[in-house]
Parts: C-alpha cells; sequence; structure tokens
C-alpha cells in the first residue's frame, strides 16, 4: 500500500515498523523543503521513508541535532556492528554448548574412559595394518590428557567456558545496540586475546583458527578507525560531530527527494 500526499508518494511500511521520524529543523530552506501546508493541516517529511506525515514534527532543533536515521554510511554503519554481533553470539552460544559438554563430561568420566580403553583396545590391530600408530598419535594423546585432569581442574575449564560465552554475550549486546561502551568493549576483550590467538596459529595452523583470527584483527581495526576510539582521529568530540554531519547529509538528501 502507498499514500500520496501532494504529489509525493511512499510507502507506509515505515509507520507499521517503527514510526515515521519528523523533524522541523531551525534552518529555513530546509524546514521549508521538509514541510507541507494541506486541508487536513501541517505536514512534516518523514526522514526515513520520505512521506509527508500530517501533524507536528517529532522533534526540532538545529539540523545537526536531528535524530540518526540508518540510510546510506549510517546504515552500512549499522550492519556491520550487527553482523559482528551475531558472530560474537554464535562464537558464545558455541562457548556454553562446550560447557555443558564438559559438565556432562566430568559426571560420566569414569564411564566415558573404561569406554575409551575399550575402543583403543580394538582399534590397535586394525591401525596398525593400516599403518596408523595409534599410541604415539597426537589426538588420542590429547584425548588422554583430558581423562587425567582432575575434577577440579575441569570445574575451572568449565567455569571459563562459561565466563568467556558471557563476555561475548555482553560484548554482542553492546554491538547490536551500537553503544559507545559497547565498541570500547568490543576493542578491549578482543584485543586482550589476540595474543593467544596469534601464539595457537603459530603451534598449529587451521583454517578454522586464520578465519576468526582474520574477523577479530579487522573487527578492532573497524571500531578503532571508524568509531574514533581511545582519541584517533580526533576521539569522541570528531565523532559526534561526523554523526552530526551525517545526519545534516541525511536531512538534505529527505528533503530533496521528489
Amino acid at each position: 500500500m502507498t499514500v500520496t500526499l501532494l504529489g509525493w508518494t511512499g510507502a507506509c511500511g515505515c509507520a507499521v515498523a517503527r514510526g515515521h521520524e519528523t523533524f522541523a529543523p531551525d534552518e529555513p530552506e530546509l524546514r521549508d523543503r521538509l514541510h507541507a501546508s494541506t486541508a487536513a493541516g501541517a505536514a512534516w517529511r518523514c526522514l526515513r521513508c520520505g512521506d509527508f506525515v500530517i501533524g507536528p514534527p517529532k522533534g526540532t532543533g538545529p539540523a545537526g541535532s536531528a535524530p540518526e536515521v540508518p540510510r546510506g554510511a549510517l546504515l552500512r554503519d549499522r550492519t556491520i556492528m550487527r553482523l559482528l554481533a551475531a558472530e560474537r553470539i554464535a562464537r558464545g552460544l558455541l562457548f556454553v554448548l562446550v560447557g555443558v559438554l564438559a559438565i556432562r563430561f566430568r559426571d560420566s568420566r569414569i564411564e566415558l574412559q573404561r569406554s575409551f580403553d575399550n575402543e583403543l583396545t580394538l582399534l590397535r590391530p586394525l591401525a596398525g595394518q593400516l599403518g596408523w600408530d595409534v599410541d604415539n598419535s597426537d589426538v588420542l594423546r590429547g584425548v588422554s590428557r583430558v581423562f587425567e585432569l582432575a575434577p577440579a581442574t575441569l570445574g575451572w575449564i568449565t567455569a571459563g567456558f562459561f565466563a568467556y560465552a558471557a563476555l561475548l554475550f555482553v560484548e554482542s549486546y553492546g554491538l547490536w545496540t551500537v553503544q559507545r561502551w559497547g565498541e570500547y568493549f568490543s576493542v578491549i576483550a578482543t584485543g586482550i586475546f589476540l595474543p593467544l590467538e596469534i601464539y595457537e596459529l603459530t603451534e598449529n595452523v587451521t583454517w578454522l583458527k586464520i578465519v576468526v583470527l582474520a574477523v577479530n584483527i579487522a573487527a578492532v581495526i573497524y571500531l578503532l578507525w571508524s568509531k574514533r576510539l581511545f582519541g584517533i582521529r580526533g576521539g569522541s568530540k570528531a565523532y559526534e560531530q561526523s554523526l552530526h554531519e551525517a545526519s545534516l547529509l541525511e536531512m538534505e538528501t529527505s528533503a530533496q527527494t521528489a
């Protein structure tokens, strides 16, 4: 369904999904382009969908103080932030799953170790025929070391899984909602683990480790540069100014839309 008013058209889904975003700037030229007089009363152009909406504007003031409307560069930024948040959520859920499995392993450790030893005994003759030295296998030695861990050690490891998952969920919330503290939190939390990820990559190279490291490095660089964190490119003051300029640009675009 479309709405037509004074020759202007636009989808009314904006009102259904999030509500129209109308604003009356103090600048006379912009104000005139965003305003229309109708038989039903004054109408103001929605900064999001471009429709004229009858009634008073939601906000007024200098154009630079207009609300952020995710379009153009702002929309791309929101998309990137939410992709990063989704990646953190997925990783957090994975660590929750690993933590749950660790708890089940701890509770059934004796039975699992007995089954592992029995299967290993049956596997040795077949592996020998295939030329596979089971006793010197890195994978099987790693499994055996897990069984040798003390229950208290397993408990601390499990707690670490859940703590890291909680950290990822907090980070994802801050990124998804585009909070300034979330951006700082993400850079610090991700940066702390980068040396460990690099060290693990030197020990054993896998495509998964390479991808995770690349995503984390890219995320840190993007947040530092685009969000001007820790004083980079003028810091918070310059970042706020860039947001005002982006809002002004979007308002100009909305005003010129035919």
